[in-house]
């Protein structure tokens, strides 16, 4: 089964409605976004069309609650966006989804397809295990400017994910770090999706099959684990 990820108190009383699904891929191939992909991230945006029925992505009772979360830890959701609300915008824009790479690319349409924020990070990559916290604010934040890597560093009470390294994602699931992403080169992956109520157990836990049927599709000889949902 997938490693087991740590959620703290503070989360926990931060967001009671919190919970994830984790998903583990061994032994896949990535590479530049192909056809496939492109496919997966047009009937994605059909997909999402259909679900707000005209509304605006904000307006999705699911992405309401990520909202209620980001503020209640002091961020401002119209300015700092949830994963899944951002990628939602972009889908119902004229440019619609941008093509990242084939891994990045699944994941990124069943992020859109089930309006849930979906994360990828390289098992190779990742230093101990992964923990959901309240930032101190002196935590490593590895991004880049400018072409170049830069160190930031979250703001104190900020919702982070980490590793014994430093932080993989900062505000929750609002940016990821470039140390941990999965790049053409990346083999091994954790699929992270994550749930607010009112959206379902039974909900998430379709989204995770999605990623895994599409994953083992794209990726025949990989070996795909799908966790339990958390919390039980």
């Amino acid at each position: 089964m997938p490693r087991p990820l740590h959620v703290s108190d503070e989360v926990r009383a931060l967001a009671p409605g919190f919970g994830y699904l984790a998903v583990e891929a061994h032994g896949l191939t990535n590479g530049p976004s192909d056809d496939t992909g492109s496919g997966l991230l047009e009937e994605a945006g059909r997909r999402l069309a259909d679900r707000l029925g005209g509304r605006a992505p904000q307006d999705d009772p699911h992405i309401a609650a990520w909202r209620a979360a980001y503020t209640a830890f002091g961020c401002k959701p119209s300015r700092t966006r949830n994963s899944a609300e951002a990628l939602a915008r972009r889908a119902l824009a004229d440019g619609g989804l941008p093509r990242i790479n084939r891994l990045v690319d699944i994941y990124n349409a069943i992020s859109v397809a089930h309006l849930i924020p979906v994360g990828g990070e390289d098992l190779d990559r990742i230093q101990g295990g992964m923990r959901l916290v309240r930032a101190t604010g002196q935590e490593r934040f590895a991004t880049a400017a400018g072409g170049d890597e830069v160190i930031e560093h979250p703001d104190a009470g900020e919702v982070v994910w980490c590793d014994d390294e430093g932080v993989t994602c900062r505000r929750w699931n609002w940016r990821q770090g470039v140390r941990t992403r999965l790049t053409e080169d990346s083999v091994n992956a954790l699929f992270l999706l994550e749930r607010m109520a009112p959206m379902t157990f039974d909900e998430l836990t379709a989204a995770g099959t999605e990623l895994a049927e599409a994953l083992q599709k794209a990726c025949p000889e990989a070996r795909i684990e799908v966790g339990d949902v958390w919390p039980r």
